[in-house]
């Protein structure tokens, strides 16, 4: 299938002083509090989450962290599998008291059998909630549709290579040339993620189906201005970085679905749909990221492009040895952004369910920024965020940023248009 081309946008980089002032920053909620905005915002009153919908996003959510998954798209995946099954295990409205027991039992059997140590805890939970639904025929065939789709979906995604051992095959790199990935400091440690972008995505027909075009040729003017930029602003002693800058960099440091499984949590709770329609939103969510990183990752091992510490270091324009970055850079090539990629999916996801803006703020907090949250209104302002963020950090080439997103844009529109093929309730309401 021909490879999508698109041409990468940026912002131009005028000067230090410029750039600073000009930099859009997500501030903390004090300063969202104060907003005129937050009345426009909140549209008419949202009825309020199932509570058994957020009970089980929490039990899903302890059970992932449990395991301890050594890499995102394999978090991502346990996510997606079990929340695919309950989402057809509940596709059809068979009553409150089936689709109340269908919905836990598939979550629970597809936890249970993805994180094994978890299982008196799971086992305590199912317990609790099917105690809750009356006996009767509906509970009891609700419990066998659950343990059937639960099953199936198993059955579907095993060996598609997004386990942790599949995902971090060895790798060695190229040699070294103006250009090419290599190790980078401080640990100078090997590759990780290189067999992320030849796992089997749940929706797409090939892992390169959305791969862009090349990166930006070094001779640009899109690579020399976006090195110029994280030159300037992303180096670790950076003078015309700000304070709040800095905070959004190592805000955004740990993988994405640490700060967005709170944005999606809150954006349910928020949220007018039907338990039902929260569960699909959940589902999708996940499969559409996990497709995203698959696809990203296709990219950076396909082009295997450099870093920005490598080319600052090394690189023959202005060339500054002693150049470090915010944090440590990730252990696998440039571009595109994973990041950026993860938020474009989850832009158009969130965007299709529940429109441009949330039904009210939503919040997060990240482990590596301590003190601090950002309180976001529309899911764009997000996705901007991560750009912005991952070049304060030193991490990325704004170019390579955006491309990212819209990696992750067109992965999500492609997966939504057929999401029903996947057995999720069809989402052209």
């Amino acid at each position: 299938m021909p490879k999508a081309l698109f041409p990468t946008s940026r912002r131009g980089f005028l000067t230090a002083t410029a750039l600073a002032a000009a930099a859009p920053v997500v501030s903390a909620p004090a300063a969202h509090a104060s907003s005129g905005r937050l009345a426009a915002v909140r549209s008419a009153a949202a009825s309020p989450a199932s509570a058994l919908v957020l009970q089980w996003y929490d039990v899903t959510n302890q059970a992932v962290t449990a395991a301890a998954y050594a890499e995102p798209v394999t978090q991502s995946r346990a996510w997606a599998i079990s929340w695919l099954a309950a989402a057809r295990a509940i596709r059809r409205d068979r009553g409150e008291d089936f689709t109340a027991a269908a919905f836990v039992t598939a979550l629970h059997d597809v936890l249970a059998s993805l994180v094994p140590a978890q299982q008196a805890q799971l086992d305590a939970a199912l317990a609790a909630s099917l105690d809750a639904i009356p006996a009767g025929p509906a509970k009891n065939r609700g419990v066998e549709e659950g343990q059937y789709q639960a099953a199936a979906v198993i059955a579907q995604r095993t060996g598609d290579g997004l386990d942790t051992a599949s995902v971090d095959v060895p790798w060695t790199p190229p040699a070294a040339a103006p250009g090419v990935w290599q190790p980078t400091p401080p640990t100078f440690g090997p590759a990780i993620r290189a067999g992320e972008g030849q796992a089997r995505p749940f929706l797409l027909v090939s892992d390169s189906q959305f791969r862009p075009g090349p990166p930006p040729a070094l001779t640009s003017a899109t690579y020399l201005e976006s090195l110029a930029e994280v030159h300037a602003v992303g180096g670790a002693t950076s003078t015309i970085r700000t304070a709040d800058q800095t905070n959004t960099a190592l805000f955004w440091e740990p993988p994405s679905n640490v700060i967005y499984v709170q944005v999606l949590r809150a954006a349910v709770a928020a949220s007018a749909l039907s338990l039902r329609r929260q569960v699909a939103l959940v589902a999708a969510f996940h499969v559409v990221t996990t497709d995203a990183q698959i696809a990203i990752y296709d990219a950076k091992y396909g082009y295997v492009f450099w870093r920005p510490v490598t080319a600052i270091q090394t690189g023959s324009v202005n060339p500054d040895p002693s150049w470090q970055t915010v944090f440590p850079t990730p252990r696998h090539p440039e571009y595109p952004s994973g990041h950026c990629g993860y938020a474009g999916a989850a832009e158009v996801v969130l965007t299709r369910f529940l429109g441009r803006k949330a039904a009210q703020p939503v919040s997060a907090t990240s482990p590596f920024a301590p003190g601090v949250t950002h309180t976001y209104e529309t899911w764009p302002q997000i996705t901007q965020e991560n750009v912005d963020a991952r070049v304060w950090g030193g991490i990325h080439f704004r170019s390579s940023d955006e491309t990212g997103v819209e990696v992750g844009r067109r992965v999500a529109a492609y997966a939504l248009a057929r999401i029903d093929s996947i057995g999720l309730p069809t989402l052209r309401w």
